[in-house]
C-alpha cells in the first residue's frame, strides 16, 4: 500500500427488488426531501479535511490551515445552504499531526484555528448537518496486516476515546467513518471484515446509536453474488458508500449504472446495509493517480452524468469532495482551484432547476 499508483482513493490519500424488502429497509436520510424514483438525485453529503500531507490538496491545503473558527463554521453553512445533510471528516490525526487536543500526537502547528473540529461540529449543530468522524489515521495507514494488529487497534481506540469524550455531546456527531480500506477483489478481504467489525464495535461502545460508514474502492470489481451478500451481513457497518472511481480513472461513466444496479440487487437482500454512492468530482491537473499531482474540479457535465448513473439505485449520493472543488462566489471561507467557483455556479444552477427546495444560498 505504498505505491504512487495505489488503486484506492483514500488509499492514495492515506499513504502518506422486492417491494417488501424495500419497505423493510431502514431510513438513511430525510425522506421528505428524497426525490421521486427516476429523478436524478442531488448531492446530500461530502468528505471534508482539515489538512493533508501531500500535493493533491495543493489548491486548498494552505487556505484551510489559515481558516479562523468563523471560517470553519462558514464552510459547514456553505454546504448546508445547498442541501447537504452529511459531512465526513477524513482524519482527526494525519501525517503525525493532530487536529484536536490530544497527548497522543503533536498538534498541527500551522493551524490558525485552535480547534477546527469543534468549530465544524458546533456549526453542524446549528445548521442541521450530520457528521461522520474519522477513526484514523493515528499511527499511519493500515494495510491488511495493520488492520488486524491488536497493538495498532489499541492505539487507535485511545484516540477514538478522546474524540468521543471531547465531541460526543454534539447532536451533529452522527457516527464514525472507518477510513482504512481494502479493495473489492472481487470480495472484501477477511482482514478488512475483521477491521470493520473490531472498530465498529468500539465505535458503538463509545457512542451508542452512532452509525458506521465505510467507503470501499474496487467498486467495478464487486462480485455482487450470494457470497458478497453474506459478507455484507457480517459487516459491523450501517452504510456502504461505494466509490464510483471515475475521478481516479478506475471506473467509467458508461459502466457505473450497471455496477450500481447490481449493488442495488445485492443490498436489497441485506437491507440493514444502506447503499450510498461516493462519486469523485475531481480530475488531475497533471499525471493521474500520483501523490505529486494536484486535484482540480471536474466539469459539471461529467459530474451530472455520474449523478445520473447512480441515482436510480442508491439511497444517498455523497461526493469526494465539496472542499476545494466547489467554491461559493464571494465565500467567507474561500479554498480551492479557480475553477471551483464555476463548478459551484453550474451545480447550484442545476440544483435550483431540479431540487429548488434544497437551495438556501442566493
Amino acid at each position: 500500500m505504498t505505491s504512487n499508483t495505489n488503486p484506492s482513493r483514500r488509499g492514495f490519500l492515506g499513504l502518506l427488488g422486492a417491494a417488501a424488502t424495500m419497505a423493510a429497509a431502514p431510513s438513511w436520510g430525510d425522506e421528505a426531501t428524497q426525490p421521486p424514483r427516476g429523478k436524478t438525485k442531488p448531492i446530500r453529503g461530502s468528505w471534508i479535511s482539515v489538512l493533508w500531507s501531500d500535493r493533491r490538496h495543493f489548491y486548498w491545503n494552505d487556505a484551510c490551515a489559515k481558516f479562523t473558527r468563523e471560517q470553519w463554521e462558514y464552510a459547514v453553512k456553505e454546504v448546508a445552504d445547498i442541501g447537504m445533510q452529511y459531512l465526513v471528516l477524513l482524519a482527526t490525526v494525519e501525517g503525525g499531526k493532530a487536529f484536536f487536543n490530544t497527548p497522543l500526537a503533536p498538534k498541527a502547528k500551522e493551524l490558525v484555528c485552535d480547534n477546527p473540529i469543534e468549530a465544524m461540529l458546533s456549526a453542524a449543530d446549528k445548521y442541521g448537518v450530520k457528521f461522520f468522524i474519522s477513526a484514523g489515521f493515528h499511527g499511519g495507514w493500515l494495510d491488511d496486516a495493520g488492520m488486524v494488529d491488536a497493538k495498532r487497534a489499541k492505539e487507535r481506540f485511545k484516540v477514538m476515546g478522546q474524540v468521543a469524550q471531547q465531541y460526543g455531546h454534539h447532536k451533529s456527531f452522527h457516527g464514525w467513518y472507518l477510513p482504512d480500506e481494502t479493495g473489492l477483489v472481487p470480495y472484501f478481504t477477511e482482514e478488512y471484515i475483521q477491521y470493520v467489525n473490531n472498530y465498529g464495535r468500539e465505535a458503538r461502545r463509545l457512542t451508542p446509536g452512532g452509525k458506521i460508514l465505510i467507503a470501499p474502492y474496487g467498486t467495478h470489481n464487486a462480485a455482487c453474488d450470494d457470497k458478497f451478500a453474506k459478507q455484507l451481513e457480517r459487516l459491523e457497518a450501517d452504510i456502504v458508500a461505494y466509490q464510483d472511481e471515475v475521478g481516479c480513472r478506475k471506473g467509467a461513466l458508461d459502466t457505473s449504472a450497471a455496477i450500481f444496479e447490481k449493488l442495488r440487487r445485492v443490498h436489497d437482500k441485506v437491507p440493514q446495509r444502506a447503499l450510498w454512492a461516493d462519486i469523485e468530482v475531481f480530475r488531475w491537473e497533471g499525471q493521474p493517480n500520483v501523490t505529486t499531482t494536484p486535484l482540480i474540479p471536474a466539469p459539471f457535465e461529467r459530474i451530472k452524468r455520474q449523478l445520473e448513473a447512480v441515482s436510480p439505485y442508491v439511497d444517498v449520493v455523497t461526493i469526494y469532495q465539496y472542499q476545494g472543488f466547489f467554491n461559493q462566489p464571494g465565500s467567507k471561507a474561500p479554498a480551492g482551484h479557480p475553477d471551483a467557483t464555476r463548478l459551484y455556479r453550474d451545480y447550484v444552477s442545476w440544483l435550483k432547476a431540479e431540487h429548488p427546495e434544497l437551495v438556501k444560498a442566493g
